[in-house]
Parts: C-alpha cells; structure tokens; sequence
C-alpha cells in the first residue's frame, strides 16, 4: 500500500490570502464593472434569521442574494456616496 501526501491539494488554502482573489479580464466580458468585481462572503447566523430573511425575500420577489446586496450597499455606500 503506498502512503497518501499529507497535503494532497484537496481543500488546502493557499499560504497568501491575496491569492483567493481573482481580478477578471474587464476586456472579456461585456458585463457592468460591479458585476466583474465579486467575491461570496460567509456570514454563520441562527436558522431562525435564516428562515425570515428567506420568507422577507420571497414577499418581497427577490433572491436572499440580491436583497441582501442591497442592503449592504445602502448601509456601506461606497466613499463617493455611489450604492453601486
């Protein structure tokens, strides 16, 4: 039987953290500029937030995700007062 690599590359993180970020071709795409710059955030909260945020959503005719942008975006406008 041979021995497995202790770090086989499955799940491992990379020693820099700058390298999770990957900056896209703006020349590839023909999408707004917001939208080439994203970056999915975790955030650990109750299953009971988690049920009224989703119901909130629903109501609403939204994803969680686009309501929850939103959101930030009102509460941390960028430093020109732009909520893009």
């Amino acid at each position: 039987m041979t021995a497995r690599s202790p770090n086989s590359g499955f799940a491992t993180r990379p020693s820099n953290a700058e390298s999770w970020i990957k900056s896209p071709d703006p020349a590839s795409s023909g999408a707004a500029a917001a939208d080439l710059y994203t970056a999915r955030l975790t955030v650990d909260i109750t299953l009971a937030l988690r049920g009224r945020i989703k119901i909130a959503a629903f109501q609403r005719g939204v994803t969680v995700a686009d309501m929850l942008r939103d959101l930030l975006a009102r509460e941390f406008p960028d430093a020109d007062g732009d909520r893009s």
